[in-house]
């Protein structure tokens, strides 16, 4: 039995469990480049029995909420173009929502044209769809057949940036950096500038990468106005990996045109956490309690402040993360590894779910993680794993353990 979610998909949903796991998604490879839209996407370990499992229900009780905006029916699209403009939308639900039944509305349209070829346009996208899934090397696959044979300037454009992304996101700097500079070529701007930013900055150049895109923002100030978002959410990251207090308002300025940008709004929470702000935290993850990465950041802020539904927080993740793992259904460790390290505070489950996590990811927020983790769990090996890591990278980061 369903019934349609006539409220904000975001929004926590009354049911008899919350049977999807909604992770934020991360920023990645879904910059749509000329359709005028900012998009940010970004294996399990049994750690934990399930809750018990209910079969005795009434037969008038919802068990499954479906969002309002569900596709209508399963039929194919009745041309690529078609296509395309489904799957963008969809792709873009999820990241607007953080709800990753859209995700799975897109890859079921794929799997209806198993056999066909595919346009350009649709390789990049689903090529963008296996990196939300964490399907990496089928997204490396789809792109580089793209650069390979396409010679559309707005499609090869497209393919750069995801796959400068995806290398981002897994640590692969020398990998990455070529697809920004090749990007600078193709299609100069803020979205090529802020892809060697990032490289930079990950790379032992923060402060000169900072100042540098600062400028180009500035110089180019009548950029498109996604693109200057784009730039902005970069020097906020920036800024916060060189300690600045500049990125909170760097991110505010962000979620001032694009309030459900759930990648964002992590980071502005987290920074509220990480600089002894845990009423702002609450503030900003209000009404995001279904993302699991907002919804445990506002757990760890309503303990902070001994929050009256604290406790009920808790226990709704708990029970989240234990039927998530158990169906398998985990798109992030992350966040069941921090919820382990700061809700149940069990240093040695955290360590495993963090290290697992940060062996395909390795954002800034991977790599602290892990650390914390590793310290709390007084894991040796671990830490020289890590910090050897980064030695080679020359990276260093204002929010990493000072241990570190």
């Amino acid at each position: 039995m369903t019934s349609s979610d006539r409220k904000s998909s975001h929004r926590t949903q009354k049911s008899l469990h919350p049977v999807f796991s909604l992770p934020a998604l991360r920023r990645g490879g879904a910059f749509w480049i000329g359709f005028g839209a900012l998009g940010l996407l970004c294996s399990s370990l049994a750690a934990a029995a399930p809750s018990p499992i209910q079969s005795d229900f009434d037969d008038d009780m919802v068990l499954v909420t479906l969002p309002a905006s569900a596709p209508a029916s399963d039929r194919v699209p009745s041309s690529p173009e078609a296509m395309a403009r489904e799957v963008q939308k969809l792709i873009s639900e999820a990241r607007r929502s953080g709800d990753p039944r859209f995700l799975g509305y897109a890859d079921r349209l794929f799997k209806q044209q198993a056999g066909q070829a595919l346009t350009d346009e649709l390789l990049v996208l689903r090529a963008t769809l296996a990196q939300s899934l964490h399907k990496f090397e089928a997204a490396r696959q789809d792109l580089n057949t793209v650069l390979n044979r396409s010679k559309a300037p707005l499609q090869r454009a497209q393919a750069l940036v995801t796959l400068a992304n995806i290398e981002l996101a897994q640590g692969r700097y020398d990998q990455a950096k070529p697809f920004c500079e090749q990007l600078t070529e193709e299609r100069p701007g803020l979205i090529a500038a802020s892809c060697l930013a990032q490289v930079a900055a990950r790379t032992g150049g923060a402060k000169p990468a900072y100042e540098k895109l600062a400028a180009t923002t500035r110089f180019l100030s009548r950029a498109n106005p996604q693109e200057r978002m784009w730039a902005q959410g970069t020097l906020g990251d920036i800024a916060a990996q060189l300690g600045q207090r500049s990125a909170a308002e760097h991110w505010q300025q962000v979620l001032s045109q694009n309030p459900d940008d759930l990648y964002i709004r992590a980071q502005l929470a987290d920074w509220y956490l990480q600089n002894g702000k845990p009423k702002q935290a609450l503030a900003a993850t209000e009404a995001y309690e279904s993302v699991d990465n907002l919804a445990v950041i506002r757990a760890i802020a309503m303990r902070q402040v001994n929050h009256p539904n604290a406790q009920a927080l808790a226990s709704r993740l708990r029970e989240r993360f234990d039927e998530a793992l158990w169906r398998g259904s985990m798109l992030h460790q992350r966040d069941l590894a921090r919820f382990e390290l700061d809700i149940e505070q069990r240093p040695e489950n955290a360590l495993q779910h963090a290290m697992a996590n940060w062996d395909s990811q390795r954002e800034p927020q991977d790599t602290r993680l892990a650390l914390r983790a590793a310290l709390a769990a007084q894991d040796n090996t671990a830490l020289s794993q890590l910090r050897d890591w980064l030695k080679q990278q020359n990276q260093f980061d204002a929010r990493y353990p000072e241990e570190s």
